[in-house]
């Protein structure tokens, strides 16, 4: 994967940068920039402090307090700098040398949650369940609720209504087999999987010719070609069609059509072991010696789904996720495929007998869930909290954290620091400290759920076991960046019979058409004349390293990488992909909305990174997990696995160990 495109001032105005598009809405946050400031000049970089290295402007310092729509607000969202200055001076011993000292608002609260994502709320949800008169409230350094769920709203001119995209979380993956929690939450919510049927138009693109392809992009080969991937059509005819070597095409109708057994002789068992050992590009390389034009064709096969390219992605899960376009090479083997490997990762074990199709989506993502659930616990803040109505309900911000609410939620309110009063064996609450923009307050509770990530616990909670802080810290987030474009027309898509392309090397590895969702009184666009919404992902975690190390660099590029040059290749690639169909991106794009997760997945166990103790155990997260004193930690890291349901399950078991 290339790094974003660097500006060409000539080809920028060609491609419509320096149009009045919705980029950016500027609302007070001077405190929150002046704070990030001062933090700075300890080093005597401003920009060092928002992100660990430059290209921060002070237009992204901007934070959006008392909005009563952050999810209409364009331009860069999610893991901001505004959002990740202090937990990232607080990672560095930056923010205590010019913190203050702390005040007490002379707050108390039965429980406190770190963290307004799906598993921050769901715990709160759960505790109020149990006791209806706590007193509960939920802190958050984002501006908005969700953490990674979030959704983006757009107002296409013409009279058209809003369209509602999501910004990160998308959708429930396969509903039938979610933990028991899960399903208990949903039913409680009154969300019925099954009426996504009818909801979700399955129907639509194929109907109008429209199917999946692959952009073999200059990234990767002398040519650029978009080959489109109709179901049933047979793979000599489309591998014919890729730009690459004549041996690579000998390479791929193999893969694709008659492979041998690589691995004679050995059982069944001994080949699933031999393959735990490989990544998927090196089972290609090093095992069926492919033409390296192969690699660079399957390279980033399951980056849109792990976060990873296929240097990194284990060839034993390539192996369960091999398909009709994707994962070609293990047939000869002669594997059982009736049953998954021991060797496989935790999620592809527990979905293999699953057959959900991709269809249960509400049009904002599983923002809805939190949404549903706030709008339950606080008067006010949702005009409806139905399965069919929460899409287009409205919301007021202001209501989360007003005076004597049981249930307060308090964005853009990063905490600093979380002790237990007294010895960890007999204590009887905690003091919870957060930044306020201005200044360090406390409040004091009697219980506390760390819903933030795992790595950013030890910077907060004090008296750690050692062994617990060290696995932790092993908890390395896959970063994500999650771009939604609003068009004026998709008649280029259907023009190119494509509503989704995977790019082979390119930043943006995924380009799609929204999914076709109606719900309640939120109609999907049905008519390609009409605006629509495009999801772009981009999986900034490096190549040729490990998930945790192409993590770890590919954060820092990404939090150094300016709001512009993501357009601009936001722009660029559309461009070229599109152009053939009669796409301007000077004149089609009407709005951009990047949503930028550098703390994004959570480390899923998956071979061969993790054969040191996978699949036999003991597990970093259980360790990590462990409660201390009063304080339980829930989150998806704490599973470890990237799901809604994981993130509810963690949930629900921080509750019962406070609770007990």
């Amino acid at each position: 994967m290339t790094d974003p495109h660097e500006i060409n001032p000539r080809k920028a105005v060609e491609l419509g940068m320096d149009r009045p598009i919705s980029r950016r809405d500027f609302l007070d946050g001077v405190a929150a920039a002046a704070m990030l400031a001062t933090m700075g000049s300890a080093s005597g970089h401003a920009g060092d402090a928002a992100t660990g290295s430059g290209g921060v402007t002070a237009e992204d310092l901007k934070i959006h307090p008392g909005t009563s729509r952050p999810s209409t607000l364009t331009g860069l969202r999610g893991d901001t700098p505004a959002a990740l200055g202090v937990p990232h001076a607080l990672r560095d011993h930056r923010f205590w040398p010019y913190a203050g000292t702390p005040e007490p608002t002379g707050e108390h609260y039965d429980l406190v949650v770190v963290g307004a994502g799906i598993s921050g709320v769901s715990a709160a949800y759960k505790w109020l369940e149990r006791d209806p008169r706590a007193r509960i409230l939920i802190l958050d350094n984002h501006d908005d609720v969700g953490g990674h769920a979030q959704s983006n709203e757009f107002s296409p001119k013409g009279g058209r209504g809003p369209l509602i995209g999501h910004g990160g979380s998308a959708s429930i993956e396969a509903p039938s087999v979610w933990t028991a929690e899960g399903k208990e939450l949903l039913g409680r919510l009154g969300v019925r999987v099954q009426r996504f049927e009818r909801y979700f138009d399955r129907a639509l693109y194929p109907s109008l010719g429209m199917h999946g392809g692959v952009f073999c992009d200059r990234e990767s080969f002398p040519k650029e070609k978009l080959v489109v991937l109709a179901p049933g059509r047979a793979a000599p005819e489309w591998i014919a069609e890729l730009p690459v070597a004549g041996r690579a095409r000998k390479d791929l109708l193999m893969l694709y059509g008659n492979p041998p057994d690589w691995f004679p002789g050995l059982s069944a068992e001994e080949k699933q072991a031999r393959l735990a050992k490989l990544t998927y590009a090196g089972f290609l390389k090093d095992v069926c010696k492919v033409h390296p034009d192969v690699l660079r064709y399957v390279a980033t096969m399951p980056s849109d789904t792990w976060g990873y390219g296929s240097d990194a992605f284990g060839a034993i899960d390539a192996w369960g996720s091999a398909g009709d376009h994707d994962y070609p090479g293990f047939q000869g083997l002669g594997l059982d495929r009736s049953r998954p490997s021991r060797y496989n990762s935790p999620t592809m074990i527990k979905r293999w007998e699953a057959d959900d199709p991709d269809i249960y989506h509400f049009p904002g993502g599983n923002q809805a869930l939190v949404r549903m659930m706030l709008g339950r616990m606080i008067p006010g803040f949702a005009t409806a909290t139905g399965m069919e109505e929460i899409t287009t309900a409205r919301f007021d911000h202001g209501r989360l954290d007003r005076p004597g609410g049981r249930v307060r939620v308090r964005l853009s309110s990063p905490v600093v620091s979380v002790a237990n009063e007294g010895d960890l064996r007999t204590a009887t609450g905690a003091t919870v400290g957060y930044f306020d923009g201005d200044r360090v307050r406390t409040v004091r509770a009697g219980n506390v759920i760390m819903a933030c990530w795992n790595k950013l616990i030890p910077d907060l909670v004090d008296r750690l076991p050692p062994e617990q802080e060290s696995a932790l810290r092993e908890a390395v987030k896959v970063p994500m960046l999650h771009a939604t474009v609003q068009i004026r027309d998709w008649r280029a898509w259907k023009e190119l019979g494509i509503n989704r392309a995977r790019f082979t090397g390119a930043y943006w590895c995924v380009a799609e058409l929204d999914r076709p969702v109606s719900l309640g009184s939120y109609g999907c666009p049905k008519n390609s004349k009409e605006p629509i919404i495009v999801h772009m992902t981009a999986t900034p975690a490096v190549v040729g390293m490990s998930p945790a190390e192409g993590s770890i660099l590919g954060r820092r590029r990404l939090l150094a990488t300016p709001y512009s040059h993501l357009e601009h290749g936001i722009r660029d690639q559309l461009d070229r992909l599109l152009h053939p169909g009669g796409f301007d991106p000077r004149r089609d794009i009407e709005a951009i909305t990047v949503n930028r997760w550098s703390y994004g997945r959570a480390p899923e166990y998956a071979t061969p990174w993790n054969l040191g103790f996978y699949p036999d155990g003991p597990f970093p997260a259980a360790v990590a997990r462990r409660r201390i004193g009063r304080i339980a930690i829930a989150n998806s890291d704490s599973v470890p696995a990237p799901s809604a349901d994981a993130a509810i399950t963690a949930a629900y078991r921080a509750v019962r160990e406070l609770q007990a």
